[in-house]
Parts: structure tokens; C-alpha cells; sequence
């Protein structure tokens, strides 16, 4: 026994828009660009000095993997 297809012509189309709100990729963009800034930005903070082993561990990795 054979199953029956459907043709194109049995297929209707419902119309979807798939287009985007303008707030469907300003929020996400607005996001990124405020955490972006949060980041870079920190370099004035007080602990932004860091541990002097991280960077001391950090350079010596580099001269470990350099060749």
C-alpha cells in the first residue's frame, strides 16, 4: 500500500512576515554595547591592578608556547 504525497498545488502558503521589530535588535545591541563598556571602562577601578602572579604567570605561558 502506498502513501499519497501532497503537490505543490495542495500547499497553501499562510503568508508569514518574518520581518523584525526595530526593538529586536536595538535591545540586544543596546545590551552589548553598555556590557562592552563595562569591560573596557575598568581599567580606573582600584583591583584593576590586579595580582602581579597572574601577569608574571601570564608572561611566562608566553614564553613557554612561543617558539
Amino acid at each position: 500500500m502506498t502513501a499519497r504525497t501532497h503537490t505543490g498545488a495542495q500547499v497553501r502558503r499562510t503568508g508569514v512576515d518574518t520581518r523584525l521589530p526595530w526593538w529586536a535588535l536595538a535591545l540586544p545591541v543596546a545590551a552589548f554595547a553598555a556590557l562592552f563598556l563595562l569591560v573596557t571602562g575598568s581599567s580606573d577601578a582600584p583591583a584593576a591592578a590586579g595580582d602581579p602572579g597572574v601577569g608574571r604567570f601570564l608572561a611566562h605561558l608566553q614564553q613557554t608556547l612561543s617558539p
